[in-house]
C-alpha cells in the first residue's frame, strides 16, 4: 500500500491528465472536495483522507486500487 506522498502524486498524475497544468496541493484539494486548510491539515499529519479519496474514485469511475496500491506489488 503506497503512504500519503505516493497517493497524493498519483491524484497529482491523475488530476493533470486532464488539464495540461500543474497540479497543486489546492487542485487535489478541490477534487476531494475538501478545504484547503483541511488538506494541510491532513498533510502536516501525513493522514490519507480515504473517504475523500473514495468519493472522488467513485465520481471520476476510477479504481481506487490504482490510487492506493502499487501495481508491483
Amino acid at each position: 500500500m503506497r503512504d500519503f506522498h505516493s497517493i497524493i502524486e498519483k491524484l497529482k498524475l491523475y488530476l493533470s491528465t486532464r488539464k495540461n497544468i500543474k497540479i497543486l496541493d489546492k487542485d487535489v484539494a478541490h477534487a476531494l472536495q475538501i478545504s484547503q486548510a483541511n488538506f494541510a491539515t491532513i498533510k502536516r499529519r501525513n493522514s490519507i483522507p480515504y473517504e475523500s479519496i473514495l468519493h472522488f474514485c467513485k465520481r471520476e469511475e476510477l479504481c481506487c486500487s490504482e490510487i492506493f496500491f502499487d501495481k508491483s506489488s
